[in-house]
């Protein structure tokens, strides 16, 4: 119970009610939400040019039928659980009932891209991440039309250590000469298409994880990648680099009010 004193009277005022005077309250200051402000001085001039080809522009000039955009990264440690106990099913008015303890049958690194304007998913499981898986899958999609014949093949990536600065432009510019490498700035995965995917990979496939072995894993991951790609559209993408620009300036001059147009 909790007690509040008025002229020196004590009342006593349940938990339920305290909790319903502070959900009704203005301010919640025990709730917070995570952000990162961008540090990168570049930040405008890299993420740009891939708000521009999500919308088919490259340096101000609309890309041509034979030019393809895709979006590439790794989503890494995906663990297959085995539960003590089996899953019960839902059933009327009643949810999935799933054990709490398991044992680890190991994990994989789902190392996947997405063409943004048709909707094709390319992806690998491994047992780990790095260059050369990470090149398993480029050479999985420039091996297939039409990208082995275009005249270039945009992929956009994050900074990770399997693509990393100029060397991965190198290694894969000699691999796959028609395929332009572009970097987005340091903490922008939300600029990267292949991340929506993920996240409806992960509640649409992977929660609850309840997997018996590492190939039950695989299986599912790459039966939903099928699925997907059957019944999906590309994504709507409208942020532009007006909308860019008009955020930027807007974290530059009220930084402590900036998380609204975010949110």
């Amino acid at each position: 119970m909790n007690y509040i004193r008025r002229s020196g009277i004590t009342a006593t005022i349940s938990g339920s009610t305290v909790w319903r005077w502070l959900h009704q309250d203005a301010i919640k200051p025990w709730q917070h939400r995570c952000w990162i402000f961008p540090r990168d001085p570049n930040f405008a001039a890299k993420a740009g040019p891939i708000l521009d080809l999500y919308h088919r522009l490259w340096k101000g000039k609309p890309l041509r039928e034979d030019e393809f955009v895709l979006s590439a990264d790794e989503k890494t440690s995906i663990q297959a659980r085995a539960r003590r106990h089996r899953t019960y099913p839902t059933l009327p008015g009643l949810p999935m009932k799933v054990e709490h303890e398991y044992k680890r049958c190991g994990a994989w690194a789902y190392i996947a891209a997405l063409d943004v304007h048709r909707a094709k998913l390319f992806g690998l499981c491994e047992h780990k991440g790095g260059i050369a898986p990470f090149d398993r899958l480029i050479c999985q999609i420039m091996s297939q039309h039409p990208y082995k014949d275009a005249r270039r093949v945009f992929l956009i990536v994050d900074n990770g250590s399997a693509h990393r600065g100029q060397k991965s432009i190198n290694r894969l510019k000699g691999k796959h000469p028609n395929l332009a490498l572009i970097h987005g700035p340091i903490h922008a995965s939300w600029l990267n298409q292949i991340e929506i995917y993920f996240s409806i990979l992960q509640r649409k496939a992977l929660n609850p994880n309840d997997f018996p072995s590492l190939k039950a894993l695989e299986e599912r991951i790459l039966g939903f990648q099928k699925y997907y790609e059957e019944i999906a559209k590309p994504f709507e993408w409208k942020f532009t680099r007006k909308d860019l620009n008009r955020l930027l300036c807007k974290v530059n001059t009220r930084p402590a009010d900036s998380y609204r147009l975010a949110a």
